[in-house]
């Protein structure tokens, strides 16, 4: 790895910190942690401030080694889906760690010094290397610098805000170039949380624009706030603003699908058990019901492994359209370890058996578009065995396996890891 500029090199951590007293408190504190019910409140706060000061150090010696895998993989995509396997994260997740482990190595070493010193964690590290992966390598020195007096002790939000305001200064033209290209990257999205709902938000919208709409809707929620009224400002604003995007009276939405996995004992509601949304996880047994209870709702029968839970027949049954609705079904999602992209997404690939030539005896499987092209990329290789297992080996040996998901309640989908020795 050669860095477009020097880096200090990576001193290890003094055995002892300025004052001598860290590390006995850490391992003090570690063997026994009743020793904090006999400290004082400042040395609580201390060892608060100390102990995140060592994660920072880490942070930054994992960033070094994420960053020369990246180098390894020669800066491939791929690099983030191995990351995001080794830490058990998202995609998306390691991605963002991935690019700010190179732009530290390569473009911002005094950031990445003060992480050494324990001055600067990963999470307001990433907040410059976000605020700075537009500009040059030479505008991008002098920021570096320039901040390296501003951001110790800032929270996120300051430190945003300095690196961004910094940013602009040393390439106000760029800055103004940036905000036009942040404008064609306006979109609408929804993340689907916990409990059966869901936060949805209009991404770069033009500030004025955004200014104005919520000004329009503020309007709205409080001309409905009558002495009547039980559901609070934000509530409204929140009712209102769904309202107008289902034109402007909350009528009938349009009809979409999604697969909703219920057993039959909460359908009937025997029990309280939760459902599964796919792709967004457990959802409340009333809620379930409630879905299911509406006018365009499909309902069908799903055949199961008593032992496992796993389906083994969808009905009615049919070939080609029908075969493909059953893998769908009983795969729920994406079957690369971690992904939870819905199924009735996804494609569905031929895959090879295990102990199988390719193409001799495949086994089609769900997968997003996404891992469907990981597949196909050097060093990763995929397999299911008989029992619907998948094996996915990364370019560095290790293994990460599936198993099918279960329909029955209580019964997880597991993921295993383990090292498969070279072939």
């Amino acid at each position: 790895m050669t860095p477009s500029q020097p880096v200090r090199k990576l001193v290890p951590a003094p055995a002892q910190s300025a004052d001598g007293k860290l590390p006995f408190v850490l391992l003090a504190v570690r063997a026994d942690p009743n020793t904090l019910q006999h400290m004082e409140d400042d040395q609580v706060i201390d060892l608060i401030r100390n102990t995140d000061a060592e994660i920072s150090k880490l942070q930054a010696l994992q960033l070094r080694a994420i960053a020369n895998l990246s180098v390894r993989r020669r800066r491939e995509p791929s690099a983030a889906s191995e990351v995001a396997l080794a830490l058990s994260t998202t995609e998306h997740r390691a991605s963002a760690i991935v690019s700010a482990a190179n732009a530290l190595i390569a473009r911002l070493p005094r950031m990445l010094n003060l992480m050494d010193d324990g001055r600067l964690d990963l999470y307001r590290a990433m907040k410059v290397t976000d605020a700075t992966a537009w500009l040059s390598g030479d505008h991008v020195r002098v920021v570096d610098e320039t901040l390296e007096d501003r951001v110790p002790g800032r929270n996120a939000t300051q430190v945003r805000r300095a690196a961004a305001y910094a940013a602009a200064q040393v390439d106000p033209e760029g800055a103004a170039l940036r905000t036009e290209r942040k404008l064609l990257e306006r979109r609408l999205t929804v993340h689907h949380q916990d409990g059966g709902v869901s936060h949805l938000s209009v991404n770069s919208a033009p500030t004025e624009k955004a200014t104005a709409a919520y000004a329009r809707v503020d309007q709205a929620a409080r001309a409905l706030k009558t002495p009547d009224e039980p559901r609070t400002l934000d509530q409204l604003r929140a009712d209102v603003a769904v309202d107008l995007l289902l034109s402007g009276t909350g009528g009938r939405s349009e009809r979409t699908e999604v697969f909703l996995h219920i057993d039959l004992a909460t359908y009937l509601g025997l029990n309280q058990t939760p459902a599964v949304l796919a792709g967004r996880g457990p959802i409340a047994a009333a809620l379930a019901r409630r879905i299911i209870g509406g006018a365009d709702t499909t309902l069908r029968r799903v055949l199961t492994d008593p032992r496992t839970g796993h389906a083994v027949e969808l009905s009615p049954t049919r070939y080609s359209i029908e075969q493909d609705e059953f893998i769908r079904v009983r795969d729920q999602e994406c079957r690369q370890p971690g992904c939870t992209r819905p199924a009735q997404s996804c494609r569905i690939k031929a895959t090879r058996a295990k102990g199988e030539a390719e193409g001799a005896a495949d086994q089609a499987v769900t997968f997003c578009s996404r891992h469907s092209k990981l597949r196909g990329q050097p060093g990763w290789d995929y397999e299911v065995t008989p029992d619907g297992t998948v094996n996915v080996a990364t370019p560095s040996g290790q293994v990460h396996s599936t198993t099918p998901p279960s329909m029955h309640p209580g019964r997880r989908r597991a993921n295993r890891l383990r090292k498969k020795p070279r072939r």
